[in-house]
């Protein structure tokens, strides 16, 4: 049964819509038939992202609601549906016949049992021949899958799936934001980081009826899927990555810097420590990347401020950042001064280059790492001041 105009719902099915005018009415039947079945009240909720096909007309005379979004994409018609949702919970998939609405017990069946996300399985529940590019089964979904559940640490096979059901003030709590594709990503990663409950039901994936090219494009929103998540995660794209190379500089600083090593037939010597001064710098660019991509997400909205930027904002302030590139630099600048008088002392003769570059090399190094510490600490600042200010930075 449908609510009444008074009453709330307790089930929103939402169905974003562009141009699915072959398809739509048919979706909304079945989401009708499974309110009817169940003696469920609810509401179908289509939200038209400037359909030009008639879809909308459709829906409203199947029997839904229908909500205009003129901004265009994903996200912004499922944000925008969302909004206009009345019932406890939201089931959300697309209006192009190939989900079940009329089957979605698993869905509420989890949610009435306390969880406020569930996401739907289709490597569990069956792929119809026909409805998945191979690109995308074998491939795409897998991976990003994969790397979904790496970095944020969820128990979810499926990370992409169109059909799942959620509550709606526990997703609206999220403050989600992307527009696009990505959408789909943003609302799995903030409901891992915000702790929500998240389960999956094994769900049947058919082929779609629209007659006509898909709206996701496979590269370009796979590309923008894998950006959000390297971007919204920084450890994995930056921190691990710079922590590896930082640790490796410096051991080989601490090894090198005594004098050659050999090891089996092979010989390390100050060529090798020429690299590890570039793998020590390159591996604190990294981290302080890591540090400004998690800062930025955290003033822009996209992900919650972690208790240890919290705890460490005394030591990541900009003062801090410029006192700890200045030690460094003075430090290189007197090893620099100290190797030109020793030098000196020598009648500036000709050096030798191995035993002077393994002093030079670590020198240089210091200093360089010390000038980007401060440029760092300089540059989050012009940040936070565009930011506090309400402009873009130049």
């Amino acid at each position: 049964m449908t609510a009444d105009a008074n009453a709330a719902p307790e089930l929103t099915i939402l169905m974003p819509c562009l141009n699915e005018a072959r398809t739509v009415v048919q979706c909304i039947h079945a989401a009708r038939s499974f309110f009817d079945s169940r003696a469920i009240s609810g509401e179908v909720l289509v939200a038209d992202n400037g359909s030009s096909d008639g879809s909308r007309d459709l829906a409203i005379a199947a029997g839904a609601r229908v909500v205009e979004v003129p901004q265009r994409g994903y996200g912004a018609a499922l944000m925008a549906g969302i909004a206009a949702a009345r019932g406890r919970y939201i089931v959300m998939g697309d209006a192009d016949s190939s989900y079940d609405f009329s089957s979605l017990d698993g869905f509420l069946e989890r949610l009435r049992a306390g969880a406020q996300l569930v996401m739907g399985n289709r490597f569990r529940g069956g792929i119809e021949p026909g409805a998945m590019p191979l690109l995308h089964r074998y491939l795409g979904n897998p991976v990003l899958s994969f790397i979904g559940r790496l970095f944020f640490r969820v128990p979810i096979g499926d990370f992409h799936c169109g059909l799942r059901g959620f509550s709606r003030e526990a997703i609206q709590s999220l403050g989600l934001v992307t527009p696009g594709m990505e959408f789909a990503s943003e609302m799995v990663a903030k409901s891992a980081m915000a702790g929500l409950r998240i389960e999956e039901v094994p769900t049947v994936l058919r082929p779609d009826g629209r007659g006509r090219p898909s709206h996701l494009r496979t590269w370009r929103d796979g590309w923008r899927h894998l950006r959000f998540l390297l971007l919204f995660c920084p450890r994995w794209l930056f921190f691990y990555p710079g922590l590896l190379l930082l640790g490796v500089g410096l051991a080989g600083f601490l090894v090198l810097g005594r004098g050659p090593l050999n090891f089996v037939a092979i010989g390390f010597d100050v060529h090798s420590l020429l690299y590890m001064g570039g793998a020590t710098i390159l591996g604190m660019q990294l981290i302080q990347l890591a540090l400004l991509t998690k800062w930025m997400g955290v003033l822009a909205g996209l992900v919650p401020t972690p208790r240890w930027l919290d705890r460490s904002q005394s030591l990541l302030s900009v003062e801090a950042g410029l006192i700890a590139g200045a030690v460094m630099l003075l430090g290189g600048l007197a090893w620099s001064a100290g190797l030109v008088l020793d030098w000196r002392d020598s009648g500036f003769g000709a050096l030798d280059p191995r035993e002077m570059m393994r002093s030079a090399i670590p020198a240089v190094t210091l200093m360089v790492v010390g000038m980007q510490a401060a440029a760092g600490a300089l540059f989050a600042g012009a940040l936070l001041s565009c930011w506090r200010s309400g402009t873009r930075a130049p």
